[in-house]
């Protein structure tokens, strides 16, 4: 069982998690507020620090987490031309990424930019600026693609289930229905 936690950072209130099973850790999108950040997560294991795409209010406290928490920086492969920084690994469509005994699934879905990703875990998904409650994500900054984000958007639409939590890089935590 994943423990999720909403912790809402930064200027445009973007959402970051912390998932916590049996004391490991992971931090998806940590894109401001590094104190309020660490105080979620003293004393367990930070295993990871996922990216579902490079864009600063998503990423920006990634590298002093990592020297804080020691946890490796995971993003998609094809943010490999925009990241400022070499993560610890670079991750591809259809990978794993296991928290004690639950598997987070990588699933590519470029648009709001090249190497955006979701993390498909047991009935829920992350999916970055990728979709949200009322919308989706923007194509004009730099790497964004409307032709990609309508074909990711196609995928999503048959990866999420009836009842799945949706936990997206900004507004509410919402479920299709």
């Amino acid at each position: 069982m994943i423990n999720i936690k909403t912790l809402i950072v930064g200027p445009f209130s973007t959402n970051c998690y912390i998932l916590t099973s049996n004391k490991e850790t992971i931090i998806v999108d940590p894109g401001a507020d590094l104190k309020k950040i660490l105080k979620e997560v003293e004393g367990k294991k930070t295993n990871f620090i996922i990216l579902t795409h490079y864009h600063w209010d998503h990423a920006s406290e990634a590298l002093k987490l990592k020297e804080k928490t020691g946890a490796k920086i995971l993003i998609g492969e094809k943010e490999k031309n925009f990241i400022k920084f070499e993560p610890d690994k670079f991750l591809k469509d259809n990978e794993e990424i296991k928290i004690s005994d639950n598997i987070l699934k990588v699933v590519h879905t470029p648009g709001h930019t090249k190497g955006s990703i979701c993390l498909i875990g047991e009935n829920f998904i992350f999916t970055g600026d990728t979709l949200f409650d009322n919308g989706i994500g923007r194509t004009d900054l730099p790497g964004g693609c409307q032709k990609d984000l309508e074909a990711s958007l196609k995928k999503l639409e048959r990866i999420i289930k009836q009842g799945m939590k949706i936990y997206s890089g900004h507004g509410s935590v919402f479920e299709k229905s």
